[in-house]
């Protein structure tokens, strides 16, 4: 008996989002539909290895095929691959992308064209086909199975389950296609699809074509021509060789874009990519393609991603991660071995040296295809650091052996550079260095803004002296491990021991005699601050916060405390700039109690400009009113 079922709220208005034409191209549903067959292909070929009874037949031979049907209207995509039981029908077709829904119609801007390529990080691929069809049924049965299964939607707002019998190993996709979607029941139009999407796919794509009749005499034949229909038989209608085995000569552009949607299940052409075959002590083929976009989950740390893994070109693994580093999670591609045991299992794989060897020789490959991409076209390199520069910095700390390589691909924003942009590199900066200049100058914040208004700023654009400004997540984390590049150390210019070329060690020579106002405000401030000096990195603001040397910053404080951690008690040293009216005003200031009002107030402007936030809030709204209605009464 059919079982009705809802979708879930967010699948319902994504269905209406594809079936309204999201995609730029009605084709594109069969590119899906063929790509998801050769999956579950792949899949049953990988535990056939250990269990050969799944094959049923005892048979190996894999096939995806197409059939229209005229009268019905429908065009039917059938594969022998895994198939599918009840519960994965249901978990697989009843919920869109999964967790990733939600996250996927927040993304979404209202420009057809800027949405479709969302699709692709979401993996909702299967639901293309309601682009052509007003209602789709797919027969399904799982190999090692005996009960088949019958699904059925009109991509509204429910589906139906339920048991069907006698039906085949594998799955059948049969879309009864719309009144406008008749083009796709020719034969024509489907096998120039196919050969424009999926030419590469390694299983035969396989449709009915005519077959000459060879026994009958050439004069029977022509006299019965019209009376008799051409005979047929499925054949092949695509190359069936897997991509990654040709030469790359033999290899167009084109076709690396299309195996890449294939491979990524993307939409969008990728950035780069780059096919290598290595021969000597180890012998495999790669095939690795850097994307437009970043994944909705790339933060995911713990999410499934890795390479598709071949051994001697019999499909192993879907997302094998052992072969790239984390930083590099969002690399999607195929590496294919012979030197690996066609039983490998995610245990070997973690602990055999011809993988970390294959590993170790993939990064760097990876690493100079950006390299190359950085140097040949800055902008689409400029493109692909808005979305992965802040993963690519995780390689800084998380791969010493590139650790160098990985520093000359970041970018950052700069006090010589326009905006926020991160366009600066590293070797930029040392090119432009001043005279005697010996260090990178960096300063870290939560903001652009916060750290292009730093005081910290204000002695090093007097000198004309390029700072870095770094208000990304990770960027504290970082710089801990980013110490030196290219012979040159960097120095944080918000902590104490600036030093500035022409008067290094300047900064915390303490003048002769005593300073009667910076004993005043330690005695206010005594609370908050370690230390109050004058200071000789301000020439516009009357006082800032420095930091120790070893002190934990504001950005760390921050995921310590999102982990959980407890964090040691620091506290920052107040400089004031002896030349500023507000510190000369506050050191004729005979009212102690509002020279600790305003002593106070100049601590917290300070702590704000760091970005920091203040622990007395309401305090502070009282001093500034306080002092409000003394002027005002003025």
């Amino acid at each position: 008996m059919a079982e009705t079922h809802t979708f879930q709220t967010e699948a319902k208005q994504l269905l209406q989002l594809m079936i309204h034409s999201l995609y730029s191209s009605r084709e594109i549903f069969l590119r899906e539909l063929i790509s998801n067959a050769n999956d579950a292909i792949d899949k049953l070929r990988f535990r056939a290895l250990e269990d050969g009874s799944l094959l049923e037949d005892g048979g190996g031979e894999f096939y995806i095929d197409i059939t229209v049907d005229q009268e019905a209207k429908t065009l039917t995509v059938y594969d022998n691959g895994i198939g599918m039981t009840e519960a994965d029908v249901i978990s697989h077709l009843g919920t869109i992308a999964k967790s990733g829904t939600a996250e996927f119609l927040e993304k979404l801007t209202g420009d057809q064209k800027k949405d479709a390529s969302l699709i692709g990080q979401f993996g909702v691929g299967f639901y293309s086909a309601y682009i052509v069809a007003d209602e789709v049924t797919v027969l399904t049965r799982a190999a090692g199975t005996d009960q088949g299964v019958r699904w059925v939607s009109k991509g509204e707002d429910a589906y139906t389950v339920e048991a069907a019998d006698d039906l085949p190993r594998g799955t059948s996709v049969i879309l009864h296609l719309k009144s406008d979607a008749e083009e796709f029941l020719d034969d024509f139009r489907l096998q120039s699809v196919v050969r424009k999407y999926s030419d590469h796919i390694a299983v035969p794509v396989r449709m009915l074509q005519d077959v000459a009749n060879d026994s009958e005499p050439a004069a029977e034949a022509e006299a019965d021509d019209e009376d008799k229909t051409p005979e047929q038989e499925l054949q092949a209608v695509n190359s069936a060789k897997a991509l990654w085995t040709r030469s790359r000569s033999d290899v167009s552009d084109d076709e690396y874009k299309e195996f890449y949607k294939h491979v990524a299940h993307d939409f969008e052409d990728p950035l780069a990519w780059s096919h290598n075959r290595v021969e000597g002590k180890l012998e495999y083929t790669s095939l690795l393609y850097v994307p437009k976009r970043a994944p909705f989950d790339l933060w995911n740390r713990d999410a499934s991603r890795g390479l598709k893994l071949y051994v001697q070109r019999v499909f192993i693994m879907d997302e094998a991660e052992q072969f790239l580093p984390l930083y590099l999670r969002f690399i999607k591609g195929v590496v294919d071995s012979s030197d690996l045991p066609l039983n490998v299992s995610r245990e070997i794989l973690q602990q055999d040296d011809r993988v970390t060897t294959i590993k170790n020789a993939l990064t760097k490959r990876v690493l100079t295809t950006l390299e190359g991409l950085a140097k040949n076209d800055p902008e689409e390199f400029a493109a692909f650091s808005n979305e992965f520069g802040e993963v690519i910095k995780e390689g800084v700390g998380e791969d010493p052996a590139n650790k160098e390589t990985v520093a000359g691909l970041l970018r950052f924003a700069s006090t010589k550079a326009d905006g926020e942009a991160k366009t600066v590199s590293l070797a930029d900066y040392i090119d432009r260095m001043v005279e005697g200049q010996e260090k990178i100058y960096f300063l870290t914040a939560d903001s652009y803004a916060n750290a292009a208004g730093s005081p910290h700023l204000e002695q090093l654009k007097a000198k004309d002296i390029e700072v870095l400004l770094l208000f990304d997540r990770v960027d504290e984390w970082l710089m801990s491990h980013l110490t030196e590049f290219d012979g040159k150390s960097f120095q944080d210019v918000a902590r104490a021991g600036l030093e500035l070329p022409g008067d290094e060690g300047n900064e915390d020579e303490e003048e002769a005699g005593d300073d009667p106002l910076a004993d005043r405000l330690k005695a206010v401030l005594s609370e908050q601050v370690d230390e109050v000096k004058k200071s000789s990195r301000l020439t516009d603001s009357p006082a800032c916060l420095v930091l120790g040397q070893f002190d934990m910053g504001a950005q760390m404080r921050a995921i310590m405390a999102a982990s959980g951690q407890s964090m040691p008690e620091s506290k920052p040293v107040f400089e004031y700039n002896a030349e500023h009216p507000l510190i000369q005003r506050l050191d004729s200031e005979a009212d102690e109690d509002r020279f600790a009002d305003l002593a106070t107030l100049l601590f917290d402007q300070a702590a704000l400009a760091e970005g920091r936030a203040l622990k007395d809030a309401s305090g502070y709204v009282g001093r500034i009113n306080r002092l409000l209605l003394e002027l005002l009464s003025d």
